[in-house]
């Protein structure tokens, strides 16, 4: 299934100073940690004012991979009326400082041979350029600016608000955006992740007439400390601590996040239908309530290995019903790592709508088998192996490293915790899978919504 519009995650030094830093933190895998699957040195160092930077030597020859996490995504959207703000500054922040108007801006990274992007998910909003080495400096220069100064005008806002509704309109033409949009808002009551990064259409419509809101969330969010600097590649350590010191020192800015209201607990299946205006196949998306991500137990790892076990292409599920009996012609799970307690989500496309009721069935039954009968041990080390090596070999360029990376940082602030959630994977056993299945993937924990085509909803 394509969820690109909202599922926009990215799967995914050493330097010494004195009197600069508040923190530091080294962890160098390798000789000592045999079982370590980031095979990279990291060093964090904290700045004066709560910025945190990560630093990854990396054989890049000539290349800097230059990432800004910050920690704020459409989670951090609780007050009601006010969705969308994360992903709309996204946009905004490549509109200009006094320094660097949008178009300077842009012609720094142009000279560079670099084109600076963004993306915004659930649990943050990251800033993301691969530069020259003797550009770094320059990098560092207006990513530093914008982040401290941003400047924008109420034309500006309203301008760029216009065309965050634009893209909405264009991304929910898709039923496919509308049903994962639809279960999400089924999903929840009260946390934020009811809503999906773009927001709900009526706040975006409202949108224009917010722009002192979004004064306020930047001056929440875009924080020293509540960001981290992430520098993967060729670079020098001890003079890009010194640069990101002379840049970053002067920003000073409290954090004052709002706070996220917690989502009561489920007991009941929720259910919700969809008629969509044109012809379509029907769909039915299966969600289930599972845990805040988390490396000191195994459910993360365990979670995360059933929806391969259970309904990718190598599934017994997968097979009968897209293979063998042509019900379906599409079979995918969404199951992303989440800051807060998220949703385990199976999508199928299905053929004919009078299949839908099996089909969802078969869903049901498939995660209520796994908690009762324990997955074939060599079948289980496959999809490990699968996991552990499909990450190593993503680690080939410093994009990716700085990506993998991100995300990590992103749900706990901590990237060493790379390698606490790969210990978790290798010391899962079909006992574990069972007890996740039976704890979370139960019709108690779940959301079911329909979309059919032909009709007006």
């Amino acid at each position: 299934m394509s969820l690109t519009v909202w599922c926009q995650e990215r799967l995914t030094v050493m330097c010494a100073g004195a009197g600069i830093f508040a923190v530091a933190l080294v962890f160098s895998p390798g000789a000592t940690m045999a079982k370590d699957v980031f095979p990279f040195p990291v060093t964090t160092r904290t700045l004066d004012n709560g910025l945190s930077v990560v630093m990854v030597p990396f054989d890049s020859p000539g290349l800097v991979a230059y990432y800004t996490i910050v920690r704020a995504g459409s989670r951090n959207e609780p007050e009601p009326g006010h969705s969308g703000f994360a992903h709309f500054f996204e946009h905004m922040m490549f509109r200009g400082t006094e320094r660097y108007s949008g178009d300077a801006f842009n012609a720094v990274y142009r000279k560079l041979g670099s084109d600076p992007n963004a993306y915004t998910s659930d649990d943050v909003t990251v800033y993301h350029a691969l530069v020259p080495k003797d550009g770094l400096e320059q990098a560092i220069d207006v990513e530093s600016d914008r982040f401290m100064h941003l400047k924008y005008s109420e034309s500006d806002f309203k301008q760029e608000s216009k065309a965050v509704l634009g893209e909405y309109n264009k991304n929910n033409s898709d039923p496919e955006n509308r049903l994962y949009e639809k279960s999400r808002a089924t999903a929840y009551t009260t946390h934020t992740y009811r809503h999906t990064t773009m927001g709900f259409i009526e706040d975006i419509e409202k949108m224009p007439d917010e722009y002192q809101y979004s004064l306020q969330f930047f001056s929440r969010y875009y924080t020293p400390g509540n960001c981290v600097v992430l520098i993967v590649g060729d670079f020098d350590a001890n003079a890009t601590m010194a640069l990101m010191k002379k840049y970053y020192g002067p920003w000073k800015a409290p954090n004052n996040p709002a706070p996220v209201p917690a989502e009561p607990e489920q007991t009941a299946t929720r259910s919700a239908k969809i008629t969509w205006d044109n012809a379509t196949l029907p769909y039915v998306c299966v969600s289930f309530k599972i845990p805040a991500f988390d490396t000191k137990s195994k459910d993360s790892a365990s979670l995360d290995l059933l929806s391969s076990l259970l309904f990718d292409e190598t599934s017994p599920l997968y097979q009968e019903l897209v293979i063998r009996d042509q019900k379906v012609e599409e079979l995918s799970v969404y199951a992303p790592f989440r800051r807060d307690p998220g949703l385990f989500m199976v999508f199928a496309k299905v053929k004919d709508p009078a299949q839908l009721d099996t089909v969802r069935e078969r869903i049901y039954q498939t995660a209520e088998a796994a908690a009762k009968t324990p997955v074939d041990a060599k079948r289980l080390a496959d999809v490990k192996s699968n996991v552990k090596y499909s990450f190593a070999m993503s680690l080939s360029t410093a994009r990716s490293v700085a990506g993998n990376l991100t995300t990590f940082i992103g749900l706990t602030g901590n990237p060493s915790l790379i390698n606490d959630m790969y210990r978790r994977y290798d010391e899962v056993k079909p006992e574990d899978l069972m007890k996740a299945a039976g704890s979370y993937l139960t019709r108690a924990r779940s959301t079911e919504v329909t979309l059919t085509g032909g009709g007006t909803q």
